[in-house]
């Protein structure tokens, strides 16, 4: 899969030579057949980095936008997206409704563990992939949960884990500032890096250092002197742990005293800490080297792995002159020459493959599952499919969180299990409930039709571009079929082939990138 990454970033035919890829060009010329209009090339990437997938529909929405640049400035004002239903999905799920006090009760009293709200709670956030218009902030949402990473495969921070991803999603287009400000004193961060235990007598440095190493200025900025004052700064944020889970700021756990980390220092007298911490992440936002480290991180996540320092440098500067407001910054990013320049060169990760997959072939969850449903239906059953790529959403175990680089998804256990889940939703295989696939004939649409015009009618649909030579060869040795042979509704094609056609689309390298 790298391989093909890198081809099609690059502009060259993957898997042909020279002479061959000469053939293949008067072999199998690619026909044009009318469709609805498409977007262009630089409108497509810009759609296409900043979503889950250009389907038709979000194609249609970005002409009555006026294009793809006032789609983007829309989509940077969520309230101003008309999102019908969207909310509505919690529903489906009424666990993610309760309070973090419920949910422990709940555990305790051996009704509904806590693990299976989280894997209810990553079902949701694919669902909401899939079907949100509001593209740009689920996709920004994703990125800084990942960003300040709290797994969800733990107990004790999973009964607010939830709330955490609300409190994301509201700032994930408003200022940095604010977003670590929520982040950082939240139940579920305090809990995941045990600052609940942290006291004067024994400061616990986990928050504090990773405060600095992941979620702000970056190592080299920073020594061990400041990760000890960062955690003296951090005590005191806490949560009833094992009885009601509620949060709670414990004055006598507080570590007074002058403190100072890099260029900040505080008298730190008052034994309640919340004003110093405070200020502390105020600075923390402000700070040239967090600039730098979020502006390299949003080049990597939507420009390339490479991204050139001068990108960096100018988005570090919008973030400062722009007091961490976080949607100038894209601005500045998509209206770079590097973003545009880059077609073709970010990987999709197995939760946008999974989400893209359920985009392109249209398939519709008909209805939440309830009662006793298990994995043969739709709402469920994506979760395994997931997992069975590469993760499950926000499973990553570290802090760290996600990767956002083509090279730890682009491996051949990764590529041989995109064709698996490809072949398996092309020919409505599994899951079997809850979901509606569209039949064979569905996606032909005249009879007789000739086979290169049914390429170039699907390459229209699924990839939202003309087929290549390349792709019209491809598909026409996945399932034997001539470029001009006709297609009835008897024909093989139709009757027991139309999956390995479908999935010839979604193995390409076209969909395999965003």
């Amino acid at each position: 899969m790298a391989s093909a990454a890198t081809g099609v970033a690059a502009g060259t035919v993957v898997g042909a030579g020279t002479g061959r890829a000469a053939a293949a060009s008067s072999a199998y010329s690619p026909a044009h057949y009318r469709g609805r209009p498409l977007l262009g090339t630089a409108a497509r990437h810009l759609v296409g980095r900043f979503s889950y997938g250009v389907t038709p529909t979000l194609a249609a929405q970005v002409r009555a936008a006026g294009g793809a640049q006032k789609w983007f400035a829309a989509q940077l004002r969520p309230a101003s997206v008309s999102d019908p239903g969207t909310e509505a999905l919690r529903d489906w799920w009424p666990s993610l409704s309760r309070g973090a006090t419920e949910l422990w009760r709940r555990q305790r009293d051996d009704v509904e563990g806590v693990w299976e709200v989280m894997f209810d709670y990553q079902r949701w956030v694919l669902v909401r992939r899939m079907r949100s218009r509001c593209q740009v902030l689920e996709v920004m949402t994703e990125f800084w949960e990942n960003h300040f990473n709290v797994p969800v495969n733990g107990d004790a921070q999973g009964v607010w884990r939830r709330q955490y991803g609300d409190a994301i999603r509201s700032r994930a287009l408003g200022r940095f500032e604010d977003l670590l400000q929520a982040t950082i004193t939240h139940p579920a961060m305090l809990i995941s890096l045990d600052n609940v235990e942290s006291t004067e007598r024994h400061p616990n440095e986990n928050l504090g250092r990773e405060l600095l190493e992941l979620h702000t200025v970056g190592r080299g900025a920073y020594d061990e002197g400041d990760v000890k004052a960062s955690a003296r700064i951090l005590t005191g944020w806490s949560v009833d742990m094992w009885d009601t889970f509620q949060a709670e700021y414990r004055r006598a756990w507080h570590a007074t005293g002058p403190v100072r980390v890099m260029g900040f220092s505080h008298p730190n007298a008052d034994p309640d800490g919340r004003d110093v911490t405070r200020a502390y992440l105020t600075y923390l936002a402000h700070h040239p080297s967090t600039a730098q480290r979020i502006g390299r991180k949003l080049a990597v996540k939507f420009v390339s792995d490479d991204p050139p320092q001068q990108l960096v440098d100018q988005l570090a500067r919008v973030y400062l002159d722009h007091d961490t407001e976080i949607a100038p910054v894209l601005r500045s990013l998509v209206s770079s020459t590097a973003f545009r320049t880059s077609v073709g060169a970010k990987v999709r990760d197995p939760g946008e493959d999974l989400v893209a997959s359920y985009r392109a072939l249209d398939l519709r969850l008909t209805a939440p599952p309830a009662g006793d449903a298990g994995d043969e239906h739709a709402a469920n059953a994506l979760l395994w499919q997931v997992d069975g790529i590469g993760t499950k959403p926000f499973d990553w175990p570290r802090p760290d969180g996600q990767p956002v680089d083509n090279r730890s998804w682009a491996s051949p256990s990764r590529m041989l299990a995109s064709m698996d889940l490809h072949l398996s939703l092309s020919g409505g295989w599994w899951p079997t409930e809850g979901v509606r696939y569209h039949p064979p004939a569905w996606w032909v649409p005249d009879f007789p039709m000739r086979f290169d015009l049914l390429v170039d009618h699907l390459s229209q649909v699924l990839l939202h571009r003309r087929s290549t030579s390349q792709l019209l060869e491809a598909c026409c040795l996945a399932v034997d079929v001539g470029p001009r042979e006709r297609i009835t509704r008897d024909h093989g094609l139709v009757k027991w082939n139309m999956p390995r056609l479908l999935t010839t689309f979604l193995d390409s390298p076209a969909f395999l990138t965003r």
